[in-house]
């Protein structure tokens, strides 16, 4: 009797057992299930509506062609989903595109080749490994064919009123050789004589026909995509409020005629520091402003109280030994 009693028990033990583990199982898929319900619903990647229509400075883009959109979701996807790059897209364009507009306007340069800019530099004063520079990524060469000056103590391609007029002067110039400002654009990166050999070995002046380098046909619809997304912000994810984008602090301008011996104690002058003077004036690539032909400059001096910040105690500065 008590061995049938305790394998009565033993079994009981063992379906209890069982029984639990298969609990736990269901409770373990239940979890995962409810973890990637979840998870579908708080997270995804998705594709790119395709817009009906899309133009560049007026003229129309084929968009109804599989192939050109097929280039053009490529570069909406790359902008869309590096996150972080584009969002800084908005930031500094809030600082900078009024500086950049008006001149463009002023030129009667279509507005969406601010654009341009953005796809050449991300709106920061960089170099490319073949040494274009600035916010228009301009080369040494076309800034002196222009007129612009480039030495080791000056370099106005990092002036962003300048390089933008000289931006200005070179797509205007694009504009009467092609008739066209998407060739226009094409050819500030491949260069005007490089575009019109492409043009006349192939027989057509469309762009969207056009064979080209890897860069230059993708270069334009860069362009397109950076713009489309940065006039359709919530359309493509990006929820910013107005206080969270840059602005250019306040600055006075100051026309300088004679050499600057030393820039760190001209800013102490003007209240401000060097490093500030060389923010708000990075066409200044030395630590003085040679002048002997007394050209005359324009500086910006800021006036913004809040970018300065207060001095260490000297102790600090000289600590003793």
């Amino acid at each position: 009797m008590k061995k049938r009693h305790f394998y009565f028990l033993g079994s009981s033990i063992f379906i209890f057992v069982l029984a639990q583990l298969f609990i736990h199982a269901a409770e373990l898929k239940s979890d995962d299930e409810l973890y990637q319900k979840q998870f579908n619903m708080k997270y995804g990647i998705f594709a790119i509506v395709q817009p009906e229509e899309l133009s560049f400075a007026g003229e129309e883009v084929p968009i109804q062609s599989p192939e050109i959109w097929e280039r053009l979701d490529k570069e909406l996807l790359k902008n869309i989903y590096w996150q972080s790059s584009t969002m800084l897209f908005f930031k500094k364009a809030n600082k900078y595109f009024p500086i950049i507009e008006p001149i463009l306007k002023k030129h009667n340069i279509p507005d969406e080749f601010k654009y341009l800019a953005v796809i050449e530099s991300g709106l920061d004063n960089v170099v490319s490994p073949s040494g274009a520079a600035g916010f228009w990524q301009i080369m040494k060469g076309t800034a002196l064919e222009y007129g612009l000056e480039v030495n080791s103590d000056i370099d106005e391609r990092y002036n962003l009123e300048k390089s933008t007029e000289l931006a200005c002067s070179y797509l205007n110039d694009a504009y009467d050789k092609f008739g066209n400002w998407t060739i226009a654009a094409a050819s500030y990166n491949m260069g005007k004589s490089g575009i019109r050999t492409r043009m006349s070995k192939q027989g057509t002046n469309n762009y969207y026909n056009l064979h080209l380098n890897s860069e230059t046909a993708r270069y334009v619809f860069r362009i397109l995509a950076v713009k489309e997304i940065m006039e359709n912000p919530k359309k493509y994810g990006f929820i910013f409020r107005t206080k969270d984008l840059y602005v250019m602090p306040k600055y006075k301008t100051l026309e300088v005629d004679s050499t600057i011996a030393n820039l760190s104690d001209f800013a102490k002058i003007h209240g401000v520091n060097y490093k500030l003077l060389k923010q708000f004036n990075p066409w200044l690539r030395a630590s003085s402003l040679p002048d002997k032909s007394r050209r005359k400059y324009i500086l910006k001096i800021p006036t913004d109280a809040d970018l300065l910040i207060s001095e260490i105690s000297e102790n600090a500065l000289n600590p003793v030994e």
